[in-house]
């Protein structure tokens, strides 16, 4: 069975305040029983005093990114092995802005998994398609080109340990979603392309939807048979709307 995770990134946002705040409300409003893994990413600065609040609650968290060092002079970065220190279990990496605003390759954020597994992290692979990429019929081809570059690094074995995020770019922050038969195509695609490989680990394997998903679309996005939860950004910086989102996994559990 593939138990969903709902995942939420915080990207760039939040005072030291407002994430305890919002921490607050997400832990005093999950069920014992929920059906999911609830996954916090805060921003690095954001990690201690996340990790403090989650300690002896459901809730797990992991990092946005992470170098493909594991230490030396590198300005600004961090490490898998530090943000293994404080305690995470995952890490995004290959994030659409990550990819589009800073300009990171196909190569780069296969090292970056790469490293992830190293550092004993479990990566969250987003994978997705521009607009015109859609547009142009190019979706799966796109889609299949992100894949093939971990999997050429890491082989069918590397992703035992991981996670697929499908985030269609074009429904990320704009308010636009990928309908649930769109979502569902591309989720299809992905698991069949890997089956191919392995279908133990294709058949195992968590695929995440991740664009402008909200309470009132998710339990029908959710609903589709290789849809294993989310991949959330806006609604996770307001605990009900994240809550509301965990709750649309209920009964949602995989073959």
């Amino acid at each position: 069975m593939r138990r969903p995770i709902v995942a939420g990134n915080w990207k760039m946002n939040g005072a030291l305040s407002d994430a305890e705040s919002l921490l607050d409300g997400v832990v005093s409003g999950l069920d014992g029983d929920l059906n999911c893994e609830v996954v916090v990413c805060p921003p690095f600065i954001l990690i201690p005093a996340a990790a403090k609040k989650l300690s002896g609650t459901p809730i797990i968290w992991g990092g946005q990114d992470l170098d493909t060092h594991d230490a030396g002079a590198y300005t600004g970065e961090v490490s898998g092995y530090m943000l293994k220190d404080f305690g995470a279990s995952y890490v995004i990496v290959g994030h659409s802005e990550r990819r589009s605003i800073y300009g990171e390759s196909d190569n780069l954020v296969a090292e970056k998994f790469q490293q992830a597994q190293k550092t004993g992290l479990t990566p969250i692979l987003c994978v997705g398609e521009l607009l015109e990429e859609r547009e142009a019929g190019h979706t799966e081809s796109v889609v299949g080109r992100q894949l093939d570059a971990v999997l050429a690094m890491v082989g069918i074995e590397g992703l035992k340990n991981a996670v697929i995020a499908y985030e269609p770019v074009w429904a990320i922050g704009t308010g636009k979603t990928a309908s649930s038969e769109q979502a569902q195509e591309v989720h299809k695609f992905i698991r069949t392309k890997l089956v191919d490989k392995d279908v133990d680990i294709a058949n195992g394997l968590r695929i995440l939807y991740g664009g402008s998903v909200k309470p009132d679309n998710a339990a029908e996005l959710f609903a589709n048979e290789d849809v294993d939860g989310g991949l959330i950004g806006g609604a996770s910086l307001k605990a009900q709307d994240f809550l509301g989102i965990c709750h649309a996994t209920q009964n949602q559990d995989q073959d």
